[in-house]
């Protein structure tokens, strides 16, 4: 079977993003910023072959992908797999907030402890893997020897990240995951292979890191 190339994109900043605030799952628009840097998305990739465009059903990432698709006249298609991490009861709140309130939760996160749940209904970093793994997986089988966008968040790239490069989900992360930056990898069947990351050529500044999910 011919390679899947796969164009991976984090959505753009939101107010969120900007004050360190657990979004998770939680439905929150961009900003002015990740306006701007989807709309340079949009237009870094206007010449790429592009084939299909999936996206987080969330809004910040759907209004990403949605740049991308009217520059390149082919719809977003919405996939609920794609959603960041969920953090349960830790969703709206900050660090420092959990780390003053819920000290035992915070150092588990902080060491990602691989079982680790968020209370009320968070994923592990384990599920999050298999859940993300499982849906690239089935999105780049659809598309053999063509390339296709998936615009998606900073927890979800992260474990696109490890899994191409064979890397535990608990390993310190040394990479960077910013707002607005195009990535790429390789996908058969044997698995994903890491071509290019953190490309933000076509940003003129340093966006946030992915410090809020």
């Amino acid at each position: 079977m011919d390679p899947t190339r796969i164009i991976a994109v984090r959505h753009g900043e939101t107010s969120w993003n900007a004050d360190a605030r657990i979004q998770g799952q939680r439905d929150i628009a961009l900003n002015d910023t990740g306006r701007w840097q989807a709309q340079r998305v949009g237009k870094a990739l206007a010449e790429e072959p592009i084939t299909a465009v999936y996206s987080s059903d969330l809004e910040r990432a759907h209004a990403t992908a949605q740049s991308i698709s009217e520059v390149k006249g082919i719809p977003v298609i919405p996939h609920e797999g794609l959603r960041e991490r969920s953090f349960g009861m830790f969703e709206g709140k900050t660090f420092d907030e959990i780390h003053e309130t819920w000290p035992e939760h915070a150092h588990n996160w902080r060491k990602r402890i691989p079982e680790w749940q968020p209370p009320e209904g968070g994923e592990s970093l384990i599920q999050l893997r298999e859940r993300v793994t499982r849906t690239v997986q089935e999105l780049a089988a659809r598309h053999p020897g063509e390339q296709i966008v998936v615009v998606a968040h900073g927890g979800v790239l992260d474990a696109l990240y490890r899994v191409a490069t064979g890397q535990e989900v608990n390993s310190p992360r040394t990479w960077e995951l910013p707002n607005g930056a195009i990535n790429r990898l390789l996908w058969t069947p044997q698995g994903f292979t890491l071509v290019g990351w953190s490309d933000t050529q076509h940003l003129d500044h340093v966006p946030a890191d992915e410090n809020s999910a």
